[in-house]
């Protein structure tokens, strides 16, 4: 009996040190499985700086070809982690194929954050993709779509769906009072207003909040093997947001990335609950910053905890022919930042 007690607490201990061991794929000691309303709320808060400018709401991504890079990122990066991101849609599809142990959206307009908070409404108010775009786009749910439906079919069907001015309302209603109410976070009238302005944009352009790339232009795409990788692209993909969202693990942050907090305040939170950083999207922020202002986000992005599998996702434009996106080793990049 003694020896199967030393057995079992030898196996307990030994389950215990899987879990903290970076790049394990086992959730990382001490990372929640999920946040109170009140810890989502204040991390949101206290990780936050003041709303920046940039010089577009960019409410939907213009990256038509971000997926050409997601075999090579599940290839790099181990599940369990702590994904890292900036802008809106284009992150859920990153988190669909890395599967983060919790996901923080940085971005210097509290815009952003509004849109992030309006899409985790969205995802908890939906069972399904097809409820998920029906109330994104205020258009009534057509017959016929479930689980197997292709990403291709669930956007065909609802293109004919016309836009509903009385499911719109309904569903702004039920969006405000799932933040307001449930969460009962503390939204001032300008961010209700802000939410309300963002949502207006969803139902008054349909598809073509950005006229090109459409929002089903981004849904249908694939990556260079034609595989659809976006997170509306299979019933288990929209799942795994939903999960995350469901729990408070998408965290949207106001932060400049050359700013003096955001960066550094979500390193300290990671370093004090054993995360690992296992993916961090930048977009193509970089060319907006100036050799004096890249150093102060090199020397914040080093503060972060890190292994060799962290990895940098970049676009880059290609001017007339769009963004190319692009991998890069985050522990090796910021080295001499330190």
């Amino acid at each position: 009996m003694t020896r199967r007690l030393c057995l079992a607490a030898a196996l307990a201990f030994g389950l215990c040190l899987l879990a903290i061991v970076p790049g394990s794929g086992i959730r990382a000691a001490g990372l929640p499985a999920q946040l109170t309303d009140q810890e989502f709320w204040q991390f949101v808060t206290e990780s936050s700086e003041p709303d920046g400018y940039f010089r577009s709401d960019n409410l939907t991504s213009n990256e038509l070809w971000f997926q050409y890079v997601v075999p090579d990122l599940m290839k790099r990066t181990h599940p369990g982690g702590v994904y890292l991101g900036v802008g809106p849609e284009q992150n859920f599809t990153y988190m669909a194929a890395v599967a983060p142990a919790v996901a923080i959206i940085f971005d210097i307009r509290r815009g952003n954050m509004l849109l992030h908070l309006m899409y985790k409404a969205i995802f908890e108010l939906s069972n399904d993709r097809a409820d998920f775009v029906s109330m994104l786009f205020s258009k009534p749910r057509p017959a016929g779509l479930g689980p197997a439906s292709t990403v291709n079919e669930l956007f065909l069907a609802f293109t004919n769906a016309p836009g509903s001015d009385s499911l719109y309302a309904a569903n702004l209603k039920a969006i405000t009072d799932r933040l307001t109410s449930v969460h009962q976070f503390p939204l001032s009238t300008s961010d209700l207003a802000g939410i309300g302005s963002v949502y207006r944009a969803f139902y008054a352009n349909g598809f073509r909040v950005r006229p090109s790339p459409s929002y089903e232009d981004l849904m249908i795409e694939t990556d260079r093997a034609g595989v659809r990788r976006s997170y509306l692209a299979t019933e288990n993909q929209f799942a795994t947001i939903k999960a995350l969202e469901s729990r408070n693990l998408v965290i949207p942050v106001v932060g400049d990335f050359a700013g003096p907090k955001a960066i550094r305040a979500v390193g300290t939170y990671l370093k004090e609950h054993g995360g690992r950083v296992s993916a961090f999207y930048l977009s193509n922020v970089e060319q907006y910053l100036t050799t004096a202002t890249w150093s102060v986000f090199c020397r914040s992005v080093a503060t972060l905890p890190l292994d060799q599998s962290s990895t940098f996702i970049r676009s880059s434009s290609q001017g007339g022919g769009g963004f190319i996106s692009s991998l890069g080793e985050m522990a090796h990049e910021v080295e001499f930042c330190r």
